[in-house]
């Protein structure tokens, strides 16, 4: 299991590609009370607050690694992932990224490392989005053959070649995501950071650019870092998940610990010969959901051995499964149960030239 503890200086054999050591990020929320008065007084004393959207978050990313950032909105991804492309600067920790830290904004690291934010644009919104490869290749100075080579394996990629001499603003969102990724990846980063790339697109898009970070992720060896809210795309690329919350991290590990250790219950669907009378499945002592002859149990992982031996000789069973608790209904259940850390800064009144 990769421990969420790790951090600090660059790995000096290179295995950490990307390294964080405590980094914390604030920001300063003036409130603005409602009404008139209230507005006028304003202009003279204000009330603000400090925010904590990272709370000395350590984290360690090894070369190729896929690793989810998983969280309820707020809970300091989109931070995390601006700090980590110099972005923002963080009020205290440190980080390195292929070696560099991020916010000085090297040339060299700016060269290594690319952003997809699903809600930003990347592309030239009134241009086709050939054009705006073509500028790509002459901000990250890509030779010619280069930058011909893998802006075509990358459109066949995705499909996408009919698409590149029509006006971005005219695309679908899904058609813009496509070709966001291939503008991103056009200069071959080592690190590509992903914000949520697929929130609002259809089931048919998110598998394609589901297959498509899976080829270029395994032929690469991009080390990439994905938030998303979405438990497909975990599911379908992620086998690192690291939960964060409240600005601090509460799991970091393989996806299927994240069953194992924060499930007690396993869900065992019954296919019954008929509906079963009232009472009739409540006796096995289990919450108990019943639509018509079909029957879900919630069963505790540590009787079901015992417990659906027993249910089969006493009911009249034509199918039945026993699987895990959905993984959407665990990490739901893990934000809700998160507790919220104490506000260490108290509301201040400032008062403004």
């Amino acid at each position: 299991m990769h421990n969420s503890n790790r951090g600090g200086p660059v790995d000096p054999d290179g295995a950490a590609v990307i390294s964080v050591d405590s980094l914390a990020k604030e920001y300063r929320v003036y409130d603005k009370p409602e009404g008139l008065l209230a507005s006028v007084t304003g202009l003279f004393h204000r009330t603000s607050r400090l925010v904590e959207a990272l709370r000395g978050v350590n984290l360690s990313v090894g070369k190729g690694e896929f690793v989810a950032l998983l969280g309820p909105n707020g809970a300091g991804k989109t931070t995390f992932l601006k700090l980590l492309s110099g972005i923002i600067t963080p009020s205290r920790g440190t980080a390195h990224v292929l070696g560099h830290v991020p916010w000085e904004r090297d040339d060299d690291f700016r060269r290594r490392f690319a952003l997809v934010m699903g809600q930003r644009n990347q592309l030239w919104w009134d241009l086709p989005a050939a054009e705006s490869f073509r500028l790509h290749k002459e901000i990250y100075r890509i030779d010619s053959a280069r930058f011909e080579r893998t802006r075509d394996e990358l459109v066949d990629l995705l499909d996408v070649r009919r698409l590149m001499l029509q006006p971005v603003r005219e695309l679908s969102l899904g058609e813009r995501m496509k070709l966001e990724l291939v503008a991103a990846l056009l200069h071959e980063p080592e690190v590509l950071f992903l914000d949520e790339p697929t929130i609002g697109l259809d089931v048919v898009a998110q598998h394609t650019i589901h297959n498509f970070l899976k080829t270029v992720q395994a032929e690469r060896r991009v080390t990439v870092v994905l938030t998303t809210h979405y438990m497909k795309d975990v599911a379908a690329l992620c086998e690192r998940v690291v939960v964060i919350t409240h600005g601090s991290i509460l799991h970091d590990g393989p996806l299927e610990e994240i069953v194992d250790r924060f499930t007690t219950h396993k869900i065992v669907t019954l296919d019954l010969d008929a509906t079963p009378a009232p009472g009739q499945m409540e006796r096995f002592g289990f919450p108990c959901e019943i639509r018509g002859p079909r029957v879900t149990l919630r069963i505790d992982r540590t009787r079901i051995a015992d417990v659906l031996p027993e249910i089969l000789r006493s009911e009249s069973v034509r199918d039945f499964s026993v699987e895990d608790v959905p993984l959407e209904e665990i990490v739901a259940e893990l934000f809700r149960a998160a507790p919220v850390p104490s506000v260490s800064h108290a509301s201040v009144v400032e008062a403004t030239a």
